[in-house]
Order: structure tokens, then sequence, then C-alpha cells
């Protein structure tokens, strides 16, 4: 029967609470069989071992619909449950033009900015139809289904009301697109990694607090990357080319950052990084971490030494955005299924070409350019953004054939 041929049949809402337990369902259904009603609509949550299981289902003839209603009852009170029949017509009322998913990362969330998040949801016009919990470590992650609201309008209320209350929240339009194959391009440099790869190579140099104040600068967006870039390099002129494995084993990953990407290539995803640091660094990497694409700036190595100099295609601002479009055509991947992941300055033009673009604990004057922004420290949270559950999570980490 289509949803046309409901809209103004008699239903029945039977809705049915209690302790959770293999067979419910079955035991409910087998019930409602023997009136040959048609199931309408079906839906069951589960918290803390509670149930509530709702199923919408057309009217039997009025002879048989006092007995329905008793079987039900009785049924449910043998079962320890309580049931609850509601009399009505048709379906559920359509849902609104425009629709999104609007994530919300709390550690933890609390009562209180849920409560503002669902309040400015309806300011602007939307209805929350679901709510569903991603997940509840390291991070709480529920998401909200929201119609009748376009997306870009939600994304602009919720972002200011966000930062306001202390939660992450990322809002996407809704579909198929959704789960179709995607490319996750992320910045290296205190994203993939905790550490500032050019401060590592200049604390062998001696001249950190040089590199650090100017490196500090460039991410803010206060100076232009690709002089603050040959101004820093110029330091390490000199250096012993064997540095480059010291500083290969000083790199610390971000918390998450193995189990991002290991989840991603494991759901079919590719994933890429693109970096204003080096190659010696990021080929190493990429080969470790088993990347599909890396790109990056170039120390010129002569005679076993550092010559002070970057050899190549300078990867800057500019040059993070345009390999993200290269990356993305030799994917296969349409830009609007990219995802990007960066925290300074350098990273914007990449972060506002992808579909969505991420800020990870990024500079003031990121977060409030990027179409999202996480401030927690762990970096597979971006997993929860594309719609990936916990639990997903786990299964994509386990044996081969538990994928199957």
């Amino acid at each position: 029967m289509s949803a046309s041929q409901t809209s103004d049949v008699p239903t029945l809402l039977v809705k049915i609470f209690g302790k959770d337990r293999p067979g419910i369902t079955a035991g409910l259904f087998d019930t409602l069989a023997a009136y040959s009603v048609d199931v309408v609509d079906i839906e069951q949550v589960v918290s803390r071992g509670r149930l509530v299981l709702c199923a919408l289902v057309t009217e039997p003839t009025v002879a048989s619909q006092g007995e329905l209603r008793a079987t039900v009852h009785s049924w449910a009170e043998s079962q320890g449950l309580q049931a609850e029949i509601i009399s009505g017509t048709g379906d559920n009322r359509p849902r609104g033009s425009g629709r999104s998913h609007v994530t919300v990362l709390g550690h933890p969330l609390t009562a209180e900015q849920t409560a503002a998040i669902a309040a400015r949801i309806a300011e602007t016009g939307g209805n929350i139809d679901r709510i569903f919990r991603l997940a509840k470590y390291p991070v709480t992650a529920v998401e909200f289904a929201v119609s009748g609201c376009e997306t870009e309008p939600l994304r602009t209320a919720l972002a200011p009301e966000a930062h306001s209350i202390g939660v992450d929240v990322a809002v996407v339009s809704a579909g198929l697109h959704r789960r179709a194959q995607r490319l996750v391009v992320m910045d290296v440099d205190s994203t993939l990694i905790q550490d500032e790869v050019i401060e590592l190579f200049a604390a062998h140099a001696g001249c950190e607090d040089k590199v650090a104040e100017v490196t500090a600068a460039a991410m803010r967006g206060e100076l232009d990357f690709e002089q603050s870039l040959h101004a820093r390099v110029e330091l390490l002129a000199g250096l012993d080319a064997s540095v480059v494995d010291k500083v290969r084993a000083e790199v610390r990953m971000t918390p998450g950052a193995r189990t991002l990407i290991r989840t991603l290539k494991r759901l079919g995803y590719q994933v890429g990084v693109v970096s204003g640091g080096f190659t010696q660094v990021t080929d190493d990497l990429k080969e470790r971490l088993g990347l599909d694409f890396a790109s990056a700036n170039t120390l010129e190595i002569v005679d076993g030494k550092l010559t002070g100099r970057v050899t190549g295609e300078i990867v800057d601002r500019a040059g993070k955005a345009r390999l993200l479009r290269r990356f993305a055509a030799e994917a296969g991947v349409p830009l609007a299924q990219t995802v990007a992941i960066g925290d300074g300055a350098n990273d914007l033009d990449m972060l506002n070409a992808a579909g969505l673009g991420v800020a990870f604990n990024a500079k003031p004057v990121v977060r409030r350019a990027a179409h999202t922004a996480v401030n927690v420290p762990f970096l597979d949270t971006v997993l929860y953004l594309l719609g990936i559950t916990r639990e997903e999570v786990e299964a994509a980490d386990g044996p081969e054939d538990q994928l199957h």
C-alpha cells in the first residue's frame, strides 16, 4: 500500500513499553497477524535496556477492533510489558523540504547544551524528525535528522550557538551521497600529528624559538605562508641529512589519527595528506599509514646537508586547495564528496573547496570560516560527522572477515 493510499485510511498506533529482550517484536506482530492488518510504519528504540516499540498498522474491521485491542493488551501483560493503542488516520505527516543531518559532539554533552541546539533548530523553522546516538566515547555524539529548513541557513544559525555553549556541531545535507565513496584529505602539522615538523628540524638546528614564532604568525594568517616558509627553512641550512630520520622518529600522531585512517580505509574511503611541511616526513607517513595520496614541500639536500632551500612546487594555501582537486580527480570522487581537515589559515582554501571542511582544534579565524569545527583532541571524532557510529568503528577495527 503506497503512502498516497494510506493518507486517509484509518490506522492504529500500537506502542509497547518495557524491558527489552529477544522476541518482543516477533511476539507483537504474531499477535497482530491474527487480524490481517497491514504494516504502515515501525520504529523501535532501546535505551538502558528499556524498549519503546511503535507499530503503525491499518485498522481491522470494526467488529474485530475491540478484540485486537484486548488481545494486544493481554499479550503485553503476559510479557511484563505495557501497551497503548491510539486510533487515527493515515501515516506520519510528510517531512518538510530541506533535510539535514545535525551532528552534535560534547565532552560531556549536557542537557542545557542539547536544549539550546534543539531550540535554535526550531527557531530556524526546522523540525527534529529523529535523534540517534552515534557514540558515547571518547565523546558523546548524537545525530539529529532535521527537515523543514535548508542546510546552509541551519548551519549558519547553529555555528555561533555551538561556539557559545561549548559543543561541536556539523550540519550536512541528507541524501544518498553521505554513504557514497569519499575522499578525505587532511593537513599534517597539528592535525594528523601533534607537532610542527619544521620546529622539530629547528630544534636540531638550535633555532626552535625563532621558527616557532614565525610559524605561529603564519598560522594566524598574519604572514604570507611562502615568505614565512623560506624564512624558516633558511635557518636550517647546514644541518646534516641524518636529522631526517631523527625527526621521523620524533613525530607524535594525534590521538585517534590511526583509528580514523584505518576505519576510513577499511570502509572503502580514500585518504590523503597535504602539508606545508616536508616530503621527507609525509612520504614516510604515507607508507606507514597506507595513505592513497601525499604532497608537501621538499627540503633540498646537497652533499648530505640541508641547503636551507626547498625545491619544486610550493604547497601553500592555494596549493592545498589545488591538490585537493587533483586528488579528487585522480580518485574519481566528485569534489562535493570530499572532506578536508585542517587547523591553520593556510588550510582555509582547501576547507572551503571541499564538500565538508572540518576545522580541527583550529585557530579562531579558521573555526569561523570552516563548515564545522571539532575542538576535542581526538581526530577520530571526525568519523561521527560522516555518520559513522562507534560500533561501526569498532567493527572496522576487527578482523577482516568480520566486515563481510
